[in-house]
């Protein structure tokens, strides 16, 4: 089978290898998409790594299930995780599925940028999901990083009659857009430095979009009679747009982490301006559990998060390098799906 070996965002070079062999429990899917995450282009998180087969935000078709595999069959359609919790450890049984160590230790074989993968035990019964009917392979890959913004958004307390920031209106900025539009947000406000981006935001739900060359936390202010964000989103990884979503929280809001900061960034935080007398709460967010999953696949089921429209681009095996600059560049695309099998 072909397999994308990855190097570098501008060096993934297509190899031949033995298609996986599977174990009893275990299960051989062909890969019919695959989307090409903005973590995946994070050069420095993957060097020391180096290469590897990359690829978790996929669905396929199981092509032959082991022994004791009772819930699927050959033939089924499915979305696969790629981390999956053991469900009995300290941190799963306090709600903190995503951070179990069991989680961290667990992956495809060998990735998604693959023509087929395997999927070991613990992965079969803690992490595949059925696709149904009226859900595509490419829409089914947007289970995943919807599931992670699912999580976030329920651990940052996220309340109807909130004014909410998103910092970044990359494709996971879109994704939490677009979730917190359908989930009855009262003032979502929308940043980022890229006018494509930003007119793809107000499709996806913002009630206002702003320049990042702006004065953000006024901007703010004028928007919402006087007041600062209830809470801010910050979906991308530059040193400014962190210190702007800061500056941008009123007393008693939430700010949230979610995306990966560029390599050694650090907060530029005043104990004194930004805590004491505020009770501001700084949270981070890391990927999902089975219930963010389900929850995910059933919000695009139903249509209240709409997906096909993210899609910009869908690129063979042979155009993966392609599929990885666009994705870096971050210009005129929002998400990039390899097809494998095509």
């Amino acid at each position: 089978m072909r397999t994308a070996l990855y190097y570098n965002n501008n060096d993934i070079r297509i190899i031949e290898r033995p298609v996986p062999e599977i174990k009893e429990g275990e299960i051989l899917m062909k890969v019919e998409a695959s989307g090409i995450c903005g973590s995946d282009v994070v050069e420095w998180y993957r060097r020391d790594k180096i290469p590897l087969v990359l690829g978790h935000e996929v669905t396929g078709t199981i092509v032959k299930a082991g022994n004791k595999v009772n819930n699927y069959k050959a033939g089924d359609r499915i979305c696969a995780a790629h981390h999956v919790p053991c469900n009995i450890c300290k941190y799963c049984l306090n709600g903190h599925q995503t951070v179990c160590d069991t989680l961290r230790s667990t992956n495809f074989d060998p990735g998604g940028f693959s023509e087929y993968l395997r999927l070991p035990e613990i992965n079969v019964k803690n992490g595949v999901y059925l696709l149904p009917g009226n859900v595509t392979f490419e829409e089914g890959t947007f289970i995943e990083p919807l599931a992670c913004c699912v999580r976030a958004q329920r651990l940052a307390g996220i309340l109807p009659a909130q004014t909410v920031l998103v910092i970044g209106s990359g494709l996971a900025g879109l994704l939490h857009i677009n979730l917190l539009k359908a989930s009855g947000v009262t003032v979502i406000v929308a940043t980022d430095i890229n006018e494509y981006r930003l007119n793809a935001a107000k499709r996806f739900g913002a009630d206002f979009c702003l320049n990042a060359s702006e004065n953000i936390p006024e901007a703010v202010k004028d928007i919402n009679e006087g007041s600062l964000a209830d809470v801010v989103i910050i979906s991308a990884g530059a040193f400014g747009a962190i210190e702007q979503g800061l500056k941008s929280i009123r007393r008693g809001g939430t700010v949230l982490f979610f995306s990966a900061a560029e390599e050694g960034a650090k907060l530029p935080l005043s104990i004194n301006e930004i805590f004491w007398r505020t009770e501001v709460k700084l949270i981070s967010s890391y990927a999902g559990s089975i219930l963010d999953h389900r929850n995910a696949l059933e919000l695009i089921r139903t249509g209240r998060i709409n997906v096909k429209d993210m899609i910009t681009n869908k690129l063979p095996l042979e155009r993966i390098t392609e599929g990885f600059m666009l994705t870096a560049k971050a210009q005129n695309s929002l998400k990039v799906i390899i097809k494998p099998n095509e």
